[in-house]
């Protein structure tokens, strides 16, 4: 049994702060590890490998490389719909030092609004959400360009569902 530590209270949402361990039921924090990486390039740089497979190939899949070029978002924020992508994963790497908000619910049936956890990532992380986490689209705080790294196929693999009840995300900068 997983604790997460959103905080929930009346049907608010408040996201809280990004971290891998609070994460790891959803995917994996991308940023760079405090112990020292492995040397490449003569010594000029440090290599941090992060993500061992992101499981983009699945019935034929590739990997495909895309910008989102991201509006900040106004919070309070209603969350409506989820997404889940059951056949690869998703990875959403900010150009710059750009904060968002990310609303996950553990993979498997479809989530109710009281299964949503929101994290914030503070500028210098990434998510990989693994396959079949449900998620809302991103939600920049400071609009710019995210990298993202998702799987493509002939078909789409994504599965969209309606909130019965909708959640008031709230963030204060």
């Amino acid at each position: 049994m997983h604790l997460f530590p959103s905080s929930v209270a009346g049907g608010v949402l408040a996201p809280v702060p990004l971290t891998p361990q609070a994460f790891l039921p959803f995917g994996t924090v991308l940023q760079a590890p405090p112990s020292p990486g492995r040397a490449i390039n003569q010594g000029s740089a440090e290599r941090f490998d992060l993500v061992d497979d992101l499981q983009l190939a699945s019935q034929g899949g590739r990997a495909q490389l895309a910008l989102f070029r991201a509006q900040a978002r106004r919070f309070p924020l209603g969350v409506q719909e989820m997404e889940c992508h059951r056949l690869g994963s998703q990875t959403f790497v900010p150009l710059g030092l750009l904060r968002f908000v990310i609303v996950v619910a553990v993979a498997g049936s479809p989530p109710g609004a009281a299964d949503l956890h929101a994290f914030v990532a503070n500028g210098r992380q990434g998510i990989t959400l693994a396959p079949g986490t449900w998620h809302h689209a991103l939600l920049a705080v400071d609009a710019g360009d995210f990298v993202v790294v998702e799987r493509a196929a002939a078909s789409v693999d994504c599965d969209i569902v309606r909130l019965p009840a909708p959640r008031q995300v709230i963030w204060e900068a």
